[in-house]
């Protein structure tokens, strides 16, 4: 038996929604993978890397479960509440949405790691401002953006550690 949509909302508009944000995410996932696929196979390639840089099947694995977590952490606050309500949260996680994607354009397609790494930072800044504001709204939709956070946490770790040795 399925929890009922706190603010009323019908069935089927409940689970077009999760649909939609769940795209939306999956789909700044494949501009994002477009963007480092320009990249991947040459040019990052002949980075020197730190030990705990993972393999390069880790990736789309983790991103594309990371991005699914991430509509359903959004989908749980958006059907909690009114627009109005969650609003701030909502545009923190579009916010956060463009930040993710700005550092593979950053990163990938100009090859800046430099600039990857500042952007980096402010992007797991919102990420973990994201996470306690979904966190106090849906303890879940709060939980769902853990692994979200720790990935970057360690993806920014992975960054600083590219710049240096590059």
């Amino acid at each position: 038996m399925s929890e009922p949509s706190r603010d009323g909302l019908k069935p089927s508009r409940d689970l077009l929604g999760l649909i939609a944000l769940v795209v939306l995410c999956l789909a700044m996932s494949a501009i994002g993978g477009a963007i480092t696929a320009t990249s991947v196979d040459g040019w990052y390639q002949v980075l020197r890397k730190p030990p705990f840089n993972p393999p390069d099947w880790v990736f789309a694995p983790v991103w594309t479960t990371l991005y699914i977590l991430m509509g359903v952490a959004a989908w749980r606050v958006w059907r909690l509440g009114s627009f109005q309500t969650n609003s701030k949260a909502l545009v923190v996680f579009a916010g956060q949405l463009g930040l993710n994607l700005a550092w593979s354009f950053l990163f990938f397609g100009l090859q800046r790691i430099d600039l990857a790494l500042v952007e980096i930072v402010i992007l797991l800044s919102a990420i973990i401002a994201n996470t306690i504001m979904f966190w106090r709204i849906d303890r879940l939709a709060g939980v769902l953006f853990l692994p979200y956070a720790a990935w970057v946490a360690y993806a920014t770790a992975l960054n600083a550690s590219l710049w240096l040795l590059n």
